[in-house]
């Protein structure tokens, strides 16, 4: 399975899977058709899988001009987003598998920038090393989503599922949002010599015009402030050492930044 990083609207990332073998394709939030339209008919694929992970328009923009061009593609999202996802089909819940070619996803219901926000991972197939997370807006690189329908008890629930997966899982998010999380990171903890070296890195990826997506889970864990609750810096800068009220904290400084 390959998995293809389609640019769209204004800083929007569409996935689309591919096997070229059986030239079939998924896509996972389509912001809009046309990018997704345009990889098909390069690739000469049949679309049969849209894999929505919230209700966004931003993320399910692309549905309904999809499902007039492959009306056999099945549109998968959230039990908890029934008449919020255009053209959705099957209604999914925490610990239900989707299939894609020979691969299979599991699915983690992951509520806090929405209410019915689920994520989709592809464990390794026989042969790699590396998993696929496709988090939506739940995670980013370097942060994660503003609480629109959630509470950070959700959110910090959330995120640690997706902490639990192996270190060699990439993160397909759904914004290149990670320069801005990395300013709001090196803020926050200036003299961290790891989250220095990151902010760099980062710096120069995108003044290069490199996307930043996907990063490992390992990187995550180590550099994005919105996965160490628990570290006593941080603890320390938001004078809790309560896990959520430090989420939360941060949560809201970021909102501010």
């Amino acid at each position: 399975m390959e998995v293809n990083r389609l640019p769209a609207l204004s800083d929007n990332y569409i996935f689309v899977l591919y096997d070229p073998k059986e030239k079939i394709a998924a896509t996972v939030d389509p912001a809009e058709a046309k990018p997704v339209l345009r990889f098909l008919k390069e690739h000469n694929a049949e679309l049969v899988a849209i894999f929505n992970t919230h209700h966004h328009f931003d993320h399910v923009g692309g549905n309904r001009e999809l499902k007039k061009h492959y009306p056999q593609a099945v549109v998968y999202g959230s039990a908890e987003d029934q008449g919020r996802i255009p053209e959705q089909e099957i209604f999914l819940k925490e610990g239900d598998t989707v299939t894609f070619g020979d691969r299979a996803a599991e699915i983690f219901f992951v509520p806090g920038h929405t209410s019915g926000h689920i994520a989709y991972y592809f464990p390794p197939d026989q042969g790699e090393t590396v998993g696929e997370l496709f988090a939506g807006d739940t995670m980013f690189v370097g942060g994660c989503g503003r609480l629109f329908e959630g509470t950070p008890t959700q959110m910090v629930d959330s995120l640690g599922k997706l902490k639990t997966l192996p270190d060699r899982t990439r993160l397909w998010c759904a914004h290149e949002y990670t320069l801005k999380n990395y300013q709001f990171a090196i803020s926050v903890e200036p003299n961290n010599p790891v989250i220095q070296q990151r902010y760099q890195e980062v710096q120069k990826a995108r003044r290069e015009g490199k996307a930043t997506v996907p990063s490992l889970l390992a990187q995550e864990k180590e550099t994005n402030p919105f996965l160490r609750w628990e570290d006593q810096n941080l603890q320390t800068i938001t004078r809790s050492n309560d896990p959520v009220q430090t989420f939360g904290r941060l949560r809201g400084m970021k909102d501010r930044f």
